[in-house]
């Protein structure tokens, strides 16, 4: 399920535990996936409990204004284009709430990112942002200072990986998925069962290793169909392929686990 969200507000507020007033609107249109496909009275039952066994992820809020400005005045030297922080005099400057996440790491906004693109730049950032390294300036920079950390890293966690990343598109277009929302595709989830169970009976790290790669691979083909659908802007098989690479990304973690 996936509704069209009214501005976006940036997710500082989520991170550093500050309430942030969402603005009111109408009510959002949602958008229902299910399998027309007919399912016996005990496939339901068994479905049913299998849903509730694997349990909900965390709902979050990946947000951010969608357009980045250049950079502000310093607050500490008067230098212009100050950004994270000020290229003149260091100082670490207040969180924009105009920059995206692909700002920060220097990239154009689109769902390919090599994982080199955004290692490098983050500790680049690290280095002048974490707070042990500015424990000598005042307390009104060191307040800024981890809060552009924190940033940087939720940031850098949400880039790097495939489905986080495809969630925080969709939210800079204005949509929001609810991750707590459950398909109703009997056969995904009875292949999902199936592979718990597999998991569950693997004795050595070969065949855990297997069930992994498949796993994989079924990620890759979705996060492949997410990255088609975004840009026809087809934004209801966008939203299916983020449900679906969500299951496969736990399934992935399961295997992780027992590993």
């Amino acid at each position: 399920m996936w509704r069209r969200a009214g501005p976006i507000r940036l997710r500082l507020a989520e991170i550093t535990g500050r309430r942030v007033r969402r603005p009111l609107g109408p009510p959002a249109p949602t958008e229902t996936f299910s399998d027309s496909a007919p399912a016996s009275s005990s496939l339901h039952h068994n479905l049913g409990t299998f849903r509730d066994s694997i349990g909900a992820p965390p709902s979050r809020s990946l947000s951010t204004k969608p357009e980045g400005g250049g950079g502000r005045e310093c607050w500490s030297c008067g230098a212009k284009g100050a950004f994270l922080s000020c290229g003149s005099c260091r100082s670490v400057q207040p969180v924009d709430p105009a920059v995206d996440y692909f700002r920060i790491f220097g990239l154009d906004r689109g769902y390919n990112i090599k994982d080199n693109s955004l290692e490098g730049k983050y500790k680049d950032w690290q280095k002048k942002l974490h707070p042990d390294l500015v424990h000598s300036k005042s307390e009104k920079e060191r307040a800024f200072a981890a809060e552009q950390s924190a940033l940087v890293i939720d940031a850098y966690r949400t880039l790097s990986k495939p489905l986080p990343r495809a969630l925080y598109m969709l939210e800079l277009e204005g949509i929001h998925v609810d991750e707590e929302k459950t398909i109703n595709d009997p056969g995904l989830l009875m292949e999902m069962m199936e592979i718990r169970e597999a998991v569950s009976e693997a004795c050595d790290s070969q065949t855990l290793e297997k069930i992994q790669s498949q796993m994989k691979r079924k990620l890759e083909t979705w996060s492949k169909s997410f990255q088609e659908a975004f840009d026809k802007r087809d934004f209801n098989r966008a939203v299916e392929a983020t449900q679906r690479m969500r299951y496969y990304e736990r399934a992935m973690e399961e295997t992780v686990k027992k590993l």
